[in-house]
Order: structure tokens, then C-alpha cells, then sequence
């Protein structure tokens, strides 16, 4: 098990900009799905959309060059590149809600074997609400779960959510630190692992049912 929580993230986002193809509008989710940018493939070129009004979002900001005006749906500092553009939440959200989203990378508190997300708390704690995940997941032709395994040792990967739902059956793929899992009609399927980890520590570390490819592979992260 990976216990280094920066170097977790590292492997999910590196992983996950693999799935990035030449010409997508993508959209990253706030927190771990932003580091997304740091790692885009040689030659491929993508359009990042941020949903608080952004397209052509580029990587984070080196330290002292960060721009207050330049902020992703996280609050967080970002950057813009020549050809990105500026607009409106409702432009926003009909880039999203008319289908002209490729691709979304959101973070999870659970997912779970038949592609059920969750991954707002109830009233009253921290998180508010599911913001525009809601839009996203129904909205993006693929969705992409990116989030670490387990939850202080706790499987995130369930064989049905406890928390509200933000969607139903909308999940493509799970990408952990541990491993990349696809969201089949037949169930839940491991296709890659990483190398510091074993069949046997995935299915420990899982709720869900896991099917095992027979041509699972180790994660290029």
C-alpha cells in the first residue's frame, strides 16, 4: 500500500493524463483531478474547461507567479493559455449541459461496482453540496473517477454507496494509486495495477467485487 499521500496523487494524475486524447474539451473537477495538467502527453493537445467560467486552462502556477484573477472551480490559482477564453457560469454550464465535453475528472468519496458516484456529505458538514458534478457526470461522454484508494484504510471502492448519490450509473473508469478499474455491464474490472502492489492488497483494500482481466497489466504511472 502506498502511503504517501502527495506521491498517491502523483500516480492517479500521471495515469489519468494517459486517458487524454488530441483535440478533447476536458474538464478537470476540483482538488486532485487539477494536477491533471502537470502531466499532458507529448504531442497531444487538449482544452482544459473549468466550470466557474474557463477554457484553455493551463498547468498550476510556479510559486510567486500566481494571478488572484486566475482561479479554478476549487479556488485554486491556475493558468491560462493564449487561446483560452473567459466567460460566464451559464456559458459554462452549456458547454457541459448541451454534450461539448469530452471527457470529466472528478474526485470521490465513494464509488461503487454498478458506477454509482457520491461524492458530496450530507447538510451540515463540510462539503455543501455536489456542485456541478451533477451537470458533469451526466453531461461528459466519459467519466473518469480519480481519488486514492481507501479513506485512512477504509475501502472508497464499494459494492453500493452509502452516501447520497451525485449520479447514477455514470462512471466509466476508477483510477487509484493501486490500480485502474472499468465500470462493465459485467461488473467491475482490474485492468492495471501498480507495481508496488498485488492482486490480493487490491481486493483487500475493496469492497467491490472486483473481476480480474486476464490481461491485466502494470500501471504506467
Amino acid at each position: 500500500m502506498i502511503t504517501d499521500s502527495k506521491l498517491a496523487k502523483q500516480i492517479i494524475a500521471k495515469r489519468i493524463a494517459k486517458e487524454l486524447k488530441d483535440g478533447q474539451l476536458v474538464n478537470l473537477g476540483i482538488g486532485l483531478p487539477t494536477l491533471v495538467t502537470n502531466y499532458i502527453p507529448k504531442g497531444v493537445h487538449v482544452t482544459f474547461q473549468s466550470e466557474n467560467g474557463m477554457v484553455g486552462m493551463g498547468a498550476s502556477p510556479s510559486q510567486g507567479e500566481e494571478n488572484r484573477d486566475i482561479i479554478n472551480a476549487g479556488g485554486q490559482f491556475t493558468t491560462i493559455l493564449d487561446e483560452g477564453a473567459f466567460f460566464d457560469t451559464a456559458m459554462s454550464f452549456t458547454l457541459i449541459r448541451g454534450g461539448h465535453v469530452d471527457m470529466t475528472v472528478l474526485g470521490a468519496l465513494e464509488v461503487d461496482q454498478e458506477g454509482n458516484l457520491a461524492n458530496w456529505i450530507v447538510p451540515g458538514k463540510m462539503v455543501p453540496g455536489m456542485g456541478g458534478a451533477m451537470d458533469l457526470v451526466v453531461g461528459a461522454k466519459k467519466v473518469i473517477i480519480a481519488m486514492q484508494h481507501t479513506a485512512k484504510g477504509i475501502p472508497k471502492i464499494l459494492k453500493k454507496c452509502t452516501l447520497p448519490l451525485t449520479a447514477k450509473a455514470q462512471v466509466n473508469l476508477i483510477v487509484t494509486e493501486l490500480g485502474v478499474m472499468e465500470v462493465t455491464s459485467k461488473g467491475l474490472v482490474l485492468t492495471e495495477i501498480h507495481k508496488d502492489t498485488t492482486v490480493e492488497e487490491v481486493i483487500s483494500l475493496t469492497d467491490a467485487e472486483l473481476i480480474i482481466s486476464k490481461n491485466l497489466i502494470k500501471m504506467d504511472a
